[in-house]
């Protein structure tokens, strides 16, 4: 049965050129005549890569610091002990640990958004990996998650540091900033984002690499974007 859109819906589907492959300059200016809700809407862009995950040397995943961050606040949490512990509290991280966040962690209270830790605690973490993982707050090393330099990881985490892991499927989904950010803010995310995957492109990937690229809202139909365009951005 086909799915029925909303009034509210098809009236931003009106707003759209349908078949029409969209420029990045052009998207980032459309998507802000799509918002319809009463909230900060994040915009949020989704990439089908020509790879298959289910080969480790086919896998995607990383993470980019954004230039005008998420337009979200986010709390950190950060497994350490001793002078590192000390670092992490004063670079910002709201919740500092080690056995005791890890129990508190086991009785279901999980209260931050992005999860660090140093090397020597992944002994520990790793007891609660079916907790944190399903959630996506598992440190790695990846992205810079699992390191000694806790300073900077808290700092990015802060600044507006975005995960990124392709799915299944081969389709990466990621927040690049808010409806209240300039199309100019918008296109600058969305370039270092876009760059970041470009340098991950993996050796053993054949044919073409970003095969679908789409820019849309929480609550919006979304713009189909030009895909030579995409793996044309470097940085």
């Amino acid at each position: 049965m086909a799915k029925k859109h909303s009034k509210r819906y098809r009236a931003l589907l009106e707003k759209i050129e349908q078949g029409k492959i969209y420029s990045v300059e052009e998207a980032v200016e459309k998507i802000k005549e799509l918002k319809s809700a009463k909230f900060d809407e994040t915009v949020e862009l989704a990439l089908r890569l020509g790879v298959d995950p289910r080969h480790a040397d086919q896998m995607v995943r990383g993470s980019v610091v954004l230039p005008h961050g998420t337009g979200k606040s986010v709390r950190v949490a950060v497994f350490a002990k001793g002078t590192k512990a000390d670092e992490a509290k004063e670079c910002g991280a709201d919740i500092v640990g080690a056995e005791d966040l890890i129990e508190e962690i086991q009785n279901g209270k999980i209260d931050f958004d992005i999860a660090i830790a140093t090397p020597d605690m992944m002994g520990l973490v790793g007891k609660i990996g079916r907790i944190l993982g399903p959630k996506g707050l598992m440190p790695n090393p990846k992205t810079g998650t699992v390191t000694m330099d806790v300073c900077k990881a808290v700092k990015n985490a802060k600044a507006g540091q975005v995960n990124f892991r392709v799915d299944k499927k081969g389709n990466i989904h990621a927040g690049i900033g808010k409806v209240s950010f300039s199309p100019q803010q918008l296109r600058e995310n969305l370039e270092a984002f876009v760059a970041q995957i470009n340098k991950m492109k993996p050796a053993a990937a054949k044919g073409r690499y970003i095969r679908h690229g789409a820019l849309s809202l929480t609550m919006s139909p979304a713009l189909e974007l030009d895909t030579q365009e995409l793996m044309d951005m470097k940085g």
